[in-house]
């Protein structure tokens, strides 16, 4: 009888032990933004930057808040500016496309691990009344998430767009655009005609890395990059699938190659430049920034890194470089794999000078760029602990408490 009380005595120990552990998980928001990472923080160091030449004198002309995606880093980063730049944050696993809805006054992320997420998030605009605690409304207005989305993994969501008031997005596994609706439920809604096989698509695999969306008013009036236009044994992925100048634009009208000759394109966005909107692509695998002019593109900036990310506001924009991970390096074939950053760059688009950069020594790998009002929102609620000014800030547990949007 003593032995078996002793026994017992030692488990429910370990079991109150157990139980313990476990009542403390899941109690910081940042968990369960970041849907039940265990490891709340952000190492901070991979926030740590240097800016070069007038990079927030460009944000805080523009007024805006620029929103970075860190893609392998599993968060994405809001730059705000004014008297006092503000950075801060927000767990997301494995964020992908960004796509701010102006007119709604909402931001959505792709979250690519499998199952495929989309997160959606408001600003916050006001607190609930709360006799048990003491919040205060943060000046910042920061965007809180108000909706997560499950999508099959196959999807393979990779860039974000809105066409017509609608979310798209690129189902690259599946080598065509869907529309996604309010209830989550998506469809197919375009695809290039080269995927078609006797008249019939084949949505089966991943086979040309049909990875970003330049919306226009209406698909007929959009672009998109794929790595190439050609079904093949070889694909995306395998070491030795041929990368260079394979790269292509694909019309939304006609479904069929408008330009071609680029490596690893992503990131295409139309916007103003040299008196006219043109249809402005990331070159990766040289690390360019440029243009499409009749069929041909014209780089118009060599940056240090795999070129990623970009984001245009009146004559700017915004071009994000990576660095070349080491086992994808065939894809890169025009980059000094060992020089590459991980920066962001606001770049003048009439004259392709570089006005300034923020780079991160210990970053690895942006995506998507995307920029709001920053009378709309400065950021996230969870901040860089570099901000000069968080004290209206800093209860974040309150905040997801009582927030209103």
């Amino acid at each position: 009888m003593a032995r078996n009380a002793k026994q017992k005595s030692t488990v429910d120990a370990q079991a109150e032990s157990l139980w313990a552990e476990h009542g403390e998980l899941f109690r910081d928001p940042a968990q369960i933004n970041g849907h039940f990472e265990l490891r709340s923080s952000i190492d901070q160091r991979l926030l740590d930057f240097k800016v070069k030449g007038d990079w927030w004198g460009v944000l805080e002309r523009l007024k805006i808040t620029l929103l970075v995606g860190r893609e392998y880093e599993h968060f994405v980063l809001a730059l705000g500016s004014g008297k006092r730049p503000q950075i801060s944050y927000m767990p997301v696993p494995h964020p992908s496309g960004i796509a701010v809805d102006r007119k709604q006054l909402q931001v959505h992320i792709a979250s690519t691990r499998n199952p495929n997420q989309i997160f959606t998030l408001k600003a916050v605009q006001g607190l609930c009344h709360r006799d048990d605690v003491s919040v205060l409304l943060p000046r910042t207005k920061p965007l809180v998430s108000v909706r997560s989305t499950f999508f099959p993994g196959c999807l393979y969501i990779h860039d974000l767009a809105m066409i017509g008031g609608k979310l798209h997005a690129n189902a690259v596994g599946q080598n065509a655009v869907i529309k996604i609706e309010d209830d989550g439920s998506f469809e197919r809604v375009w695809w290039p005609d080269c995927i078609e096989r006797d008249g019939k698509p084949d949505f089966g695999k991943n086979y040309i890395q049909l990875n970003s969306i330049a919306p226009g008013a209406t698909l007929a009036k959009s672009f998109f990059s794929a790595s190439s236009d050609k079904i093949s044994a070889r694909r995306p992925g395998h070491h030795n699938y041929p990368v260079d100048g394979r790269g292509v634009i694909f019309s939304g009208q006609s479904r069929q190659v408008i330009a071609s000759g680029l490596t690893r394109p992503h990131s295409a966005r139309l916007g103003g430049g040299l008196g006219q909107e043109r249809l402005w692509v990331d070159n990766s695998g040289y690390g360019e920034f440029g243009y499409i002019d009749d069929a041909v593109f014209c780089p118009v900036v060599t940056l240090p890194g795999w070129t990623r990310g970009l984001s245009i506001c009146q004559d700017v924009a915004f071009v994000g470089t990576s660095r070349v991970i080491p086992r994808f390096a065939q894809y890169a074939p025009g980059l000094d794999v060992n020089s590459s950053i991980c920066a962001v760059h606001a770049i003048a688009i009439k004259s392709g000078k570089v006005l300034g950069s923020i780079a991160w020594n210990y970053g690895n790998q942006i995506f998507a760029i995307d920029w709001l009002p920053a009378k709309q929102s400065a950021g996230f609620p969870f901040l860089y602990k570099g901000n000069k000014d968080n004290k209206n800030n800093k209860d974040t547990r309150g905040l997801f408490y009582a927030f209103k949007t």
